[in-house]
């Protein structure tokens, strides 16, 4: 059986690579060799990425959707520790000082990863000072926003956090552009029990404030969907 790739499959594999930040200036040999070690997997809403439970050291690469990093503490609470965007990069790497230690990583919508094996990160990743030196910002980062997050826990309300939490959704979306007018408000497909779990609290109270912030103005509440209304006033709810 012939397993040479054909132009379409190639070019799917370099999409799944493309725009994303850390290979913005590659020429297409690199990024077509990055690609080929990179192969694309699909996840829908709630699929779980990466348990402890069964770990692998891989590097996930995020082209699609949005991922939620989260712990459970041992009273059973979800604790969210980071929200991957896509363009940048997450998973276990020792290579990188990229840990998930007792993480779980968890699809939030229709999400599209390419995933890279340990060697394959050593060989087309680290050795490429360009490569190496955003990677280390986006983790330098992420360091950042956890412990705003952890600051956020401590000294936030609940409406407080969901706020920012759904302003921090909304600024992860792409740009306008020919099929994303301007002037359409951001939405944000969650459930109410999902977005109580990115914040931290119980359903019963994200409902309540979110009705709150719908009686106000800022959003419009619908099942499984949420519209930013006035991202503004949402931000300064977010304190």
């Amino acid at each position: 059986m012939d397993h040479t790739a054909t132009g379409d499959e190639e070019a799917e594999r370099t999409w799944c690579l493309a725009e994303v930040d850390i290979f913005c200036d590659l020429s297409e040999s690199e990024m077509e060799a990055i690609a080929a070690a990179a192969p694309m997997k699909t996840y829908q809403a709630g699929e779980i990425l990466y348990s402890p439970s069964q770990p692998s050291e891989v590097l996930f690469i995020l082209k699609k959707g949005q991922v939620r990093v989260f712990r459970v503490s041992a009273d059973g609470r979800a604790l969210t520790t980071a929200i991957i965007s896509p363009g940048t990069i997450f998973g276990e790497m020792v290579l990188l000082g990229q840990h998930m230690y007792d993480n779980y990583a968890e699809a939030l919508d229709d999400t599209i990863v390419c995933v890279m094996s340990h060697a394959d990160v050593h060989r087309l990743l680290l050795t490429d000072a360009r490569i190496a030196a955003r990677i280390t910002a986006i983790l330098g980062r992420r360091l950042a926003e956890l412990e705003q997050r952890l600051s956020d826990s401590v000294f936030k309300t609940v409406a407080q956090r969901i706020a920012t939490t759904l302003t921090t959704l909304t600024s992860a979306q792409p740009a306008a552009g020919p099929l994303r007018p301007v002037g359409r408000h951001p939405q944000i497909a969650l459930t109410h029990e999902q977005l109580a779990a990115l914040a931290g609290t119980s359903r019963e109270t994200c409902t309540k404030v979110l009705h709150d912030y719908a009686d106000r103005g800022l959003l419009r509440l619908a099942r499984g969907r949420i519209t930013v209304l006035d991202l503004n006033q949402l931000k300064d709810a977010a304190g």
